[in-house]
């Protein structure tokens, strides 16, 4: 929070003058002029952030853990009985960053302007997604928000604790791969053209699996410049690409492609969906209403246009089973428990226990991959470190014993 010092007039010509402390300016000018007075000046009374502190704030952002803990502060002072402004306003100045700070205080500005606080928080889609929006929504219609949060809380909490999962699964190959290949260069470029350079001198002849490494080596050392301007400019590239919606549609396909990881994918997914499906019926919102919305939500465009495709023929008037039926990516096993609880009339216990089942299966792929990749790396670079090292020793070895 930021104090601001102002001069103004009121209703009647007078001047006032006094501090209000708010994220920003606009949010200062804001509350000044809802307590209908007519700024004159207004300035900031504290002391000029550094530089490097403004180049911190630039890189501040809403984590998804902050939103958890935000989702339980609401659930405990609406079981408080803490008003809806008193708690935003309260939440904003014990905020964890800046950037959340600020959207809360907007919220709480909105509130007070007698929006509902659904449609404050959709006035924030980079920090609130459709989802919580509409959880939110149908908190307010019940008049069960306290249980909305703590549905929120439990959810996202679940969603990230999964994704993290799948996340730090990959961090260890990659970081042994890295590990690998700066070693490799290292040796190509410093060790390997020694090597050459004696093996020259002496006129020694090699096997030809060392003359292949001497290549590599050659090939390497001098262009080693270009190589790396290269591979920057293809991580820029395909960064780049990635952030565009072709790329993410062609990420999407692609990794759906790849053996068992495209399995473990399709089961992340399959959880996401049935849990958020879940959680929005529990919470009274509407089927077909709940499958559109978690089609902007799923996180893969192959579940979203599945998703899309089904919110179009419930809409047509089959039955939510049939329209997830005519997609192979939705297994058997899905569409009839889906089916039973359209007959049921229990469709938001049957999508809880799928949900609970997928993230039960997550874990354990990800556990079983985790146990595959350490030993297949540990081979992988055996056979690489080997083949390089006999590459270098033979040679030196039968130079050796020519004396």
């Amino acid at each position: 929070m930021s104090v601001f010092t102002y001069t103004a007039m009121d209703a009647e010509g007078n001047e006032r003058a006094g501090t209000i402390d708010a994220v920003n300016l606009d949010l200062a000018i804001i509350a000044i002029q809802r307590r209908g007075l007519v700024i004159s000046n207004i300035e900031s009374a504290d002391k000029p952030a550094s530089k490097f502190g403004g180049r911190i704030a630039f890189f501040d952002r809403v984590k998804n853990s902050d939103i958890v803990i935000l989702s339980r502060q609401i659930t405990t002072l609406f079981e408080a009985q803490v008003s809806a402004l008193r708690a935003f306003q309260l939440l904003a100045s014990e905020a964890r960053t800046p950037k959340l700070a600020e959207k809360l205080s907007a919220i709480a500005s909105d509130i007070q302007s007698g929006s509902t606080i659904s449609t404050a928080l959709s006035h924030h889609p980079d920090v609130f997604t459709p989802f919580y929006v509409n959880m939110v929504r149908a908190g307010e219609e019940s008049g069960k928000l306290d249980e909305t949060f703590s549905f929120l809380a439990d959810y996202m909490d679940r969603n990230y604790e999964i994704t993290q999962k799948a996340k730090n699964a990959l961090i260890y190959p990659a970081f042994v791969m890295s590990t690998f290949i700066i070693v490799m260069m290292l040796m190509m470029t410093l060790v390997v053209p020694n090597l050459a350079s004696m093996l020259a001198d002496v006129g020694q002849s090699v096997p030809i699996y060392t003359k292949v490494v001497i290549a590599m080596s050659s090939f390497v050392s001098r262009y080693i410049l270009l190589i790396i301007i290269l591979l920057v400019f293809l991580v820029v590239f395909l960064v780049r690409y990635s952030q565009t919606e072709a790329g993410e549609r062609a990420l999407s396909k692609a990794r759906m492609q790849i053996p068992y990881i495209g399995s473990v994918y399709q089961k992340l997914f399959l959880s996401r969906l049935a849990d958020n499906l879940s959680t929005m019926l529990r919470s009274g919102i509407q089927i077909l209403r709940g499958i559109e919305i978690t089609g902007t939500v799923v996180g893969d465009h192959v579940y979203e246009d599945i998703l899309k495709a089904v919110s179009s023929d419930v809409k047509g008037g089959m039955p939510v089973s049939e329209a997830f039926r005519r997609h192979p990516e939705i297994p058997g096993i899905v569409v009839a428990m889906i089916k039973i609880g359209e007959e049921t009339g229990n469709m938001g216990s049957i999508l809880d226990t799928m949900a609970k089942f997928y993230r039960r299966e997550v874990n354990s792929s990800i556990d079983t991959l985790v146990s595959l990749i350490e030993p297949f790396m540990i081979v992988m670079l055996a056979v690489g470190v080997g083949v390089l090292l006999s590459a270098v020793l033979i040679p030196i070895y039968n130079i050796a014993s020519s004396f």
